[in-house]
């Protein structure tokens, strides 16, 4: 597609969703909500269609996709599950955990996908307009988040709107995504270790005590090799220079805020959950305001607040 103000939002009725399968079967890419954060959708297993989604968001054809499917059955079909993957998919899917697994022999997946890696990332949501979606398609579905890449993610159909228009066939709009960030990446390896490649809603304490007996994370370094999406330095950008941990703003920034440091958007008084379902809201505030920088609350670094402090500290990487 070409051109500006050309991409039609539709609600995420019955009719809405009818008219997002058929453009996705026919290998164009739908903006489509999660309860992380919108999606870039198009079938997985066509590379033509693949291709439209690193076209749309200008992303490097190095930074592999996650491919969100209908259940673990489906799942099965392109990667590889062992003991402890499969308690895994089975204890946390459908919701916000992504698992990276040995992709499977012959699957039957757009090589663009995995961008050449001997795994694969793979999601059951837990959302109702993406859960019928699915449902409809009788493939799988690669989606990034809907926006340019390296750039802020987006919580509702307007941001993405402001970042696709004219680039994408289609947007569903079911309102603002529940969690605000995207999936914790979960890699189980074949050697029997694991890590946490991007931190998310679902947190790495929890992992470890649920499906690993409280054994720790493997400990390599999450950049040494990149393995799935939301690895790299730079992310979540907002265009302005951002500081972190500021207790109250220079005359020339824009404050987000939150606990007891008001700001000119607050995250929330007291709620991480509510501060991560706020922070691209927010930070998509701070890019569109007149004042050229941005500066950010301290945020505690427990449970949800570790993903919170990994995007912000991307979004302030140079």
């Amino acid at each position: 597609m070409s051109g500006k103000n050309v991409t039609e939002v539709v609600p995420a009725d019955a009719e809405g969703i009818a008219k997002a399968v058929r453009i996705l079967a026919l290998g164009g890419i739908v903006a489509v909500p999660t309860e992380t954060v919108y999606g870039l959708a198009a079938r997985a297993d066509k590379a033509e269609a693949v291709a439209k989604i690193y076209a749309a968001k200008g992303r490097p054809d190095f930074n592999p996709l996650i491919v969100h499917v209908r259940d673990v059955d489906q799942a099965k079909r392109f990667g590889e599950f062992d003991g402890a993957s499969e308690d895994v998919a089975g204890g946390e899917w459908p919701g916000p955990l992504t698992l990276v697994v040995p992709v499977a022999d012959n699957a039957p997946i757009a090589r663009a996908v995995t961008a050449g890696l001997p795994s694969i990332a793979l999601r059951v949501p837990n959302h109702a307009v993406m859960r019928a979606v699915l449902e409809k398609c009788d493939f799988p579905l690669a989606a990034p988040s809907a926006n340019r890449s390296g750039f802020i993610s987006p919580t509702s159909a307007a941001h993405v709107k402001a970042s696709l228009d004219g680039r994408i066939d289609l947007i569903l709009d079911g309102g603002a995504t529940q969690a605000g960030l995207e999936s914790t990446i979960l890699a189980i390896r074949a050697d029997g270790t694991w890590q946490v490649l991007r931190p998310g809603p679902v947190s790495e304490a929890y992992l470890a005590e649920t499906y690993f007996g409280g054994r720790s994370a493997s400990g390599a370094e999450l950049n040494a090799k990149l393995e799935a999406p939301g690895q790299l330095a730079s992310h979540y950008a907002p265009g302005k220079p951002v500081r972190l941990n500021a207790i109250e703003p220079r005359a020339d920034e824009f404050m987000i805020g939150f606990g007891a440091v008001s700001g000119d958007c607050m995250l929330s008084e007291h709620s991480l959950e509510e501060a991560a379902a706020r922070l691209y809201d927010c930070l998509h505030q701070s890019a569109a305001s007149a004042k050229p920088r941005i500066a950010v609350a301290p945020i505690p670094n427990d449970g949800v607040g570790a993903a919170i402090n990994d995007r912000l500290s991307r979004a302030a990487a140079d």
